[in-house]
């Protein structure tokens, strides 16, 4: 009788040896995750010269921005915006008049952006975080209004107003009141044409006006001669 020789499968899996490779599918489903140093050099530098061509393409859209909100501006203010949320930033954008524009940018690109120009004196507010205020409005008191309210129902005491520029003139945060109590453009002409009904005494009183004020009576006249004389 001839014997068989019969072999038995092992019921434990063999041993893998260290040089054993993954098949691709496990390759694919799980595939290796490498630092960041493994990859190529080549890849790096393209990776981090896109990032920096994207950051300076934002950086320049910015100062951009800015230059075309100082287009017929006739103030730029500063706001101390650490702090605030973004519904906050919402809800005060929605407060503010179609003649005024609140901007949310770094100190750097906003001095960028009027560096050499009449608003580079606006430098000493450059400071924390800034929103800044256009204001494409002769009426600076209701421009500036709708924040005061704003700050004062949202109990934002602590973020006020860092600094603005009016008429090439530097105006800090302690000054604000006389930029928030200029007489209107109906005021300045209530005022003139009483003056002119009057006695002499009258019209002098508002020539030794202060400087300001009479600048903006003169300005007012000179627009109303112009529309006038446009008319005909």
């Amino acid at each position: 009788m001839e014997a068989t020789l019969f072999t038995y499968r092992s019921s434990k899996p063999p041993l893998s040896s260290p040089s054993q490779t993954l098949p691709l599918k496990s390759h694919v489903r799980n595939p290796p995750s490498l630092p960041y140093s493994h990859f190529p050099s080549a890849l790096r530098r393209r990776r981090t010269t896109i990032r920096s061509a994207i950051s300076r393409t934002k950086k320049e859209e910015t100062v951009e921005t800015v230059k075309h909100h100082l287009q017929d501006c006739h103030l730029l203010a500063g706001i101390k915006y650490e702090g605030l949320t973004v519904k906050q930033l919402q809800d005060l954008r929605k407060s503010l008049p179609e003649s005024t524009n609140l901007l949310v940018a770094k100190n750097s690109l906003v001095y960028k952006a009027i560096e050499g120009t009449q608003w580079e004196v606006l430098k000493p507010c450059m400071k924390g975080m800034n929103a800044w205020l256009f204001v494409h409005t002769e009426e600076i008191p209701a421009a500036l209004k709708p924040y005061r309210d704003f700050q004062k129902e949202s109990k934002l005491e602590d973020n006020d107003f860092t600094g603005a520029v009016f008429e090439g003139k530097f105006f800090g945060p302690e000054e604000f009141k006389a930029l928030e109590t200029l007489p209107t453009r109906v005021e300045i002409y209530s005022k003139l044409l009483g003056s002119l009904k009057g006695p002499a005494s009258a019209v002098v009183s508002t020539v030794q006006a202060p400087a300001r004020n009479l600048v903006m009576v003169l300005k007012a006249y000179v627009q109303k001669l112009e529309e006038e004389s446009g008319g005909q």
